[in-house]
């Protein structure tokens, strides 16, 4: 049965990372024939999404396919009949990611956009946004699949599933694209030649990986990382050695962002560097993307440049056209992707989200078993899957308490008065975009409660 043309809306199409999603989906047209792409962002976003999305129009324009692409601000037309939504919006912009740098930094703690208090921040502000958006969506287009690059995407993901009663969703990172891409080569064979096994959260999952006989091959890969071979760690991540003998000893190979729990010493210690030199990642990021849209205005450009990898999102087009693609064509891709656990990983509940390898098809994501994990990485499993949780409710219900337990939860915030300091302080500084907890925000503003860091302060 011949299936029909995909109309595709990307919410947040305004982002730098847009041209890598036309270049994946303009790869890929053979097998998933694109009638229209609509492009979606906000009053804000508005002069980004022009510039990108005339560029977006170029790249298809110099492909052999006639695809059109939409722009609007209006959410709700764009939705109508949708197949696939993807989403990449950042809420409050870059603005807000510094901020939820700078103000743990202030205090001496990690400030990192999806790990520690500047990653539940983000939780806050994202979720209420996403859930709005698949309310439009079961109303507009109720059989499209929503597919999750926004981050936390771990968190953002399960709260579409569970708050949102949406089971058309498939959470995606390029993390462990990137460690497929690269460990292969670093014992000199490739992709095809091996099976790859993940499992976890988003930005801390686990791997091991195999040959086509069934040989476990994890050690070699370990004993190449620390012969200077690209183990493909994101760009955006400080590249500290993890312990050898730690992997050794659990013969699996931890995410990039494990650094942030395993070497958190040291990854603190780089991060207050930086802050309290060239700036943090946002800020250093803010003046990547304004060189990228300036390259973007080009009218000359028609293909994603290079510069875009140091954006971190190397291969995001790999995941999100990818899963789209064996979805549409059914075409039972091996994938890692955050989904419903469903017994996958039995150290965690069943209805829980995890991060783990799955065939992708029509039915969506069927998760592989994992089995269950050793002591030491099923207690930070369950440590950091019960502080998400915490997360995800307190960002639907605006809880002030939970947000508390929350931080008190979290491996990279010392508990304590400053703990609490830094979860006020951010509340002030993102209240705009923190309507739930709204309340709580007018008796720490009545309290006299400011912002210490002055750069954060100082944003808008």
């Amino acid at each position: 049965m011949e299936k029909k043309p995909v109309k595709i809306v990307t919410i947040g199409g305004g982002s730098s990372y847009t041209p890598e999603l036309m270049e994946g989906f303009i790869k890929r047209y053979d097998e998933l024939p694109i009638k229209e792409i609509w492009l979606v962002d906000i009053e804000a976003g508005k002069e980004k999404l022009e510039i990108v999305g005339a560029m977006a129009q170029r790249m298809w324009d110099a492909s052999p396919y006639d695809v059109k692409v939409h722009l609007t601000l209006d959410r709700r037309e764009a939705l109508k009949d949708a197949d696939f939504v993807t989403t990449q919006f950042r809420v409050g912009l870059l603005n807000a990611r510094i901020k939820d740098e700078r103000i743990p930094f202030s205090y001496g703690m990690l400030g990192q956009e999806t790990n520690g208090a500047g990653g539940i921040f983000k939780a806050f502000r994202t979720i209420p946004v996403i859930l709005s958006i698949v309310e439009d969506m079961k109303e507009l287009c109720p059989n499209a699949w929503l597919v999750n690059f926004t981050n936390p995407s771990g968190m953002v993901t399960e709260a579409v599933m569970k708050y949102g009663k949406w089971d058309r969703v498939i959470g995606l990172c390029n993390v462990p694209v990137g460690a497929m891409m690269a460990e292969p080569e670093t014992i000199g064979t490739t992709l095809d030649k091996l099976i790859y096994k993940f499992a976890g959260l988003n930005h801390f999952h686990w791997h091991r990986v195999f040959d086509l006989d069934g040989t476990d091959v994890t050690g070699k890969i370990i004993d190449a990382m620390y012969e200077g071979k690209d183990s493909g760690i994101p760009a955006n991540i400080h590249d500290i050695p993890f312990f050898k003998e730690q992997l050794k000893q659990m013969n699996l190979i931890p995410c990039g962002y494990h650094r942030y729990y395993y070497r958190q010493q040291e990854m603190l210690a780089h991060g207050l560097e930086e802050y309290n030199g060239i700036g943090t990642r946002g800020q250093q990021v803010k003046q990547t993307e304004a060189e990228l849209f300036e390259l973007y205005k080009d009218p000359n450009l028609n293909y994603k440049p290079e510069q875009l990898t140091k954006r971190g999102g190397t291969h995001y087009s790999d995941a999100a056209c990818e899963t789209i693609a064996s979805i549409y064509a059914n075409k039972n891709t091996h994938l890692v992707v955050t989904t419903k656990n469903n017994g996958a990983v039995p150290d965690l509940p069943a209805d829980c989200a995890v991060e783990v390898s799955a065939h992708i098809g029509s039915a969506g994501a069927l998760a592989i078993a994992f089995g269950p994990l050793e002591p030491a990485q099923r207690g930070w499993l369950q440590c950091m899957k019960n502080m998400e949780l915490c997360v995800e409710e307190a960002a639907v219900t605006g809880d002030y308490g939970l947000a508390l337990q929350a931080f008190i939860l979290n491996p990279q915030i010392p508990s304590g008065e400053n703990a609490k300091r830094v979860l006020d302080e951010l509340l002030i500084a993102h209240k705009k975009h923190l309507p739930q907890f709204a309340d709580k925000i007018a008796e720490l503003e009545a309290a006299g409660v400011t912002v210490k860091d002055e750069i954060a302060r100082d944003l808008d």
